[in-house]
C-alpha cells in the first residue's frame, strides 16, 4: 500500500514557476514508477510525465516535454514537477500516481487507469 500527497499547487501568473511535491509512504519507493497527471475542468484527466524507479527512464507528454521536469528523490520519498513558462492551459488539478514496475517505464504507464495509487491533488491555477 502506496499514500501519496501532493502539495505546490497555487496561483501564478502566466510565465512563472512551481514546483509540485509529491511525498510517498512506504518503504518501496524506489520500485515504483511515478507519474503525474493533470485534469482540467470538463476535461480528462491527461498524462504530464512519468519517471522510473532508479530515474534513468522518463516520459513527458509532447505538449509539456520543453517545460516541464519531473525528478524525485528516493532517500525522500519524493517525487517532483517542475513547471515553467507555466499558461493559462496548464491551470488543473495535478495527481501523482504510483505504481510498481520491474523495468523501465512501459508507454503504457501514460494511461491512467495502469496505476494503482493516487494523490488527491494539487490545484495549479495560472493567471494570464
Amino acid at each position: 500500500q502506496v499514500q501519496l500527497v501532493e502539495s505546490g499547487g497555487g496561483l501564478v501568473q502566466a510565465g512563472g514557476s512551481l514546483r509540485l511535491s509529491c511525498a510517498a509512504s512506504g518503504s518501496t519507493f524506489s520500485s515504483y514508477v511515478m507519474g503525474w497527471f493533470r485534469q482540467a475542468p470538463g476535461k480528462e484527466r491527461e498524462f504530464v510525465a512519468a519517471i522510473s524507479g532508479n530515474s534513468i527512464s522518463r516520459l513527458y507528454a509532447d505538449s509539456v516535454k520543453d517545460r516541464f521536469t519531473i525528478s524525485r528523490d528516493n532517500a525522500k520519498n519524493t517525487v517532483y514537477l517542475q513547471i515553467n513558462s507555466l499558461k493559462p492551459e496548464d491551470t488543473a488539478v495535478y495527481y501523482c500516481a504510483a505504481e510498481s514496475v520491474l523495468f523501465g517505464i512501459p508507454q503504457r504507464m501514460k494511461v491512467p487507469q495502469e496505476y494503482d495509487y493516487w494523490g488527491q491533488g494539487t490545484q495549479v491555477t495560472v493567471s494570464s
